[in-house]
């Protein structure tokens, strides 16, 4: 069990809250965490190291069912198309809401 924290991986808080770390700033000295339920916070990585020292902080698997963590209703079909004004399906094109001319590095 290392105490330093590793993006992408999972971990459980002794009271049963998984939670996933989602960014390291070494530079300020933290640690963004992202809890199952979607809640986002901020650590210091000596807490955290303290916390993994201290077993309170432990090793876990990635949870079978990630819909928790990126809000997504399990009741609804998001691959069906919505109604367009005549009642057909309505597709978003693949270039919608595309501004070319954002970004100051825009090469025309």
């Amino acid at each position: 069990m290392s105490a330093q924290p590793d993006i992408g991986e999972w971990y459980r808080v002794r009271g049963g809250d998984l939670l996933e770390v989602v960014a390291i700033d070494e530079d300020d000295g933290t640690i963004e965490v992202q809890y199952f339920d979607g809640t986002v916070e901020e650590l210091d990585l000596e807490d955290w190291e303290a916390q993994r020292t201290t077993g309170e902080i432990e090793d876990a698997e990635p949870p079978e069912d990630w819909s928790g963590s990126v809000d997504v209703e399990g009741d609804e079909d998001t691959h069906a198309p919505s109604a367009g004004v005549n009642g057909d399906p309505q597709l978003a094109g693949g270039l919608d809401g595309l501004d070319l001319f954002e970004s100051p590095d825009t090469v025309l």
